[in-house]
């Protein structure tokens, strides 16, 4: 049977994030949402709370041991103070002398006696001390009384008993006075603890202004205003804070405007790109391609003309159509090269190398290049493997275009999980005003995404380009036909 609405389970409703409340976020707790001056002040609180307390039961303690100490000793005053006074009044009557011990009786504290006659009247000469107002309230009372004592003296003169005294002790006297040390004691250490409060309250506002500056410097770091510098304040640490904040700053900044000259460079070397593919296109594939047309037209004719067609016209146009042909093939297949080497991902990185190598003497014959690849594994992964190829290419491209160099030698290794990279020519070298460009940024850029390290050296004579890119050295061999092109 189904159970009534009034016992159904709440349903949750459709598309309600965090519905079962075991996934739900927990909520901050009020803690956690205080400021760090509040913070402190509540601890400060709570050991002062703390301190009262304690320092309230060792009052209580204290105050219990004190009331009890006096109370017996009023006690035995009692029975000295009669005893004494009976000594001294032997000569008066008896009625004298129970009214003198009743005068005396009556100046005493922390006890109360009364003096009756031997038949048990009253023999109070003063009305009694009224004690109704105390100071202390009845809870404080509670706390430290002890138990009320009563016991009766008889009073004697020689053998006969004149008298009795009926003592009570009374603790209100010294409870009294405790409450009010106690009372005075509590409102000087309040005072003292809220102007202490109130020092800290301002103490804490001068040492926490540098967080709070720190704080409103991150929120403009994170909103990318790079340009924010913080004044050094505040305590030693706080200045080393400071001063780390600032160079981290100057840091994004730097890299901020180097990624600005870096997307620049990138859009030019893509203008370039595409303007050298275009006059290529247009120096070279376009002569090509109208002397295709040329010479299709002239086969065209001279098929179409009367008579016999001249054979050795024909053989003459096939073959000038075929060196055109040939011509438009190099010229393809070295800007595929240029634009992605044919070989990467299909052979070894060390055989890509060596025809890298032969496409330099090819196209710089007045070059000697020379190349030991002989310690590469067959492949590293297609994004390393172009990376390095790239960065062989362009040092030599630098070495021949701006070093003139004669002679260029490269060597890739492996070693210890790391892949070296270390190209060597005998050109001008690098000189003293030296600027990066394009190539020597984009060379760094390939590497150092690849958490490798780029390096160029001047060398005797001649420039040394270094790159060291962390590989792995327990990876699995995979065929060079199995990697993407």
């Amino acid at each position: 049977m189904r159970p009534s609405p009034a016992t159904d389970p709440p349903i949750p409703q459709t598309g309600t994030p965090y519905a079962d409340p075991r996934t739900a976020p927990a909520r901050p707790r009020l803690w956690a949402n205080w400021a760090t001056r509040t913070r402190m002040i509540a601890v400060v609180i709570v050991i002062d709370a703390v301190a009262a307390l304690v320092s309230m039961g060792i009052v209580v303690l204290n105050a219990r041991s004190a009331v009890t100490v006096e109370t017996q000793a009023s006690l035995a005053t009692v029975e000295l103070l009669a005893a004494d006074t009976i000594g001294l009044s032997q000569a008066e009557p008896r009625e004298s002398l129970l009214r003198t011990l009743d005068l005396r009786f009556q100046a005493l504290r922390h006890v109360r006696v009364g003096l009756f006659d031997a038949e048990g009247r009253s023999l109070a000469v003063l009305p009694p001390v009224r004690r109704d107002r105390h100071m202390a309230p009845s809870w404080f009372v509670a706390l430290i009384a002890p138990p009320v004592q009563r016991h009766e003296l008889p009073i004697l003169v020689g053998t006969d008993r004149i008298g009795t005294a009926r003592i009570a002790t009374e603790p209100r006297d010294e409870i009294d006075e405790i409450w009010g040390y106690a009372t005075s004691l509590s409102l000087a250490s309040l005072g003292l603890n809220l102007a202490l409060l109130a020092a800290l309250y301002l103490a804490l506002g001068r040492v926490l202004a540098p967080l709070g500056r720190l704080a409103d410097g991150l929120t403009q770091l994170e909103r990318q205003d790079y340009a924010v510098r913080l004044e050094p304040s505040g305590s030693r640490e706080v200045s080393v804070i400071t001063d780390r904040f600032n160079r981290v700053a100057e840091a994004l900044e730097e890299v901020r405007a180097a990624n600005g000259r870096l997307n620049r460079q990138l859009l030019t070397a893509q203008d370039d790109e595409r303007r050298r593919t275009a006059l290529e296109l247009h120096d070279e594939f376009g002569p090509c391609l109208f002397a295709l047309e040329a010479n299709a037209t002239s086969v065209s004719r001279i098929a179409e003309g009367p008579g016999e067609p001249d054979r050795v016209r024909l053989a003459a146009r096939a073959h000038d159509i075929g060196a055109i042909v040939a011509q438009v093939q190099a010229l393809n297949r070295d800007l595929l090269n240029r634009l992605r080497p044919h070989g990467l991902g299909q052979v070894p990185l060390a055989g890509c190398l060596d025809l890298l190598l032969r496409d330099f003497s090819r196209r710089h014959p007045e070059t000697e290049f020379s190349g030991a690849f002989d310690r590469l594994a067959g492949g590293y992964g297609d994004l390393v493997d172009l990376t390095v190829f790239r960065c062989i290419q362009e040092s030599m491209t630098n070495a021949v275009r701006h070093g003139g160099a004669h002679r260029v030698a490269a060597r890739a290794e492996e070693d210890h999980g790391r892949l070296g990279v270390v190209v060597r020519d005998d050109g001008v070298g690098v000189p003293p005003d030296h600027g990066i460009g394009l190539g020597l940024s984009g060379m760094r850029e390939r590497v150092e995404a690849l958490g490798g390290d780029f390096r160029l050296d001047r060398g005797v004579p001649g420039a040394v380009v270094r790159i060291s890119i962390p590989v792995d050295p327990d990876r699995g061999e995979e065929p060079a036909s199995a990697r993407p092109a």
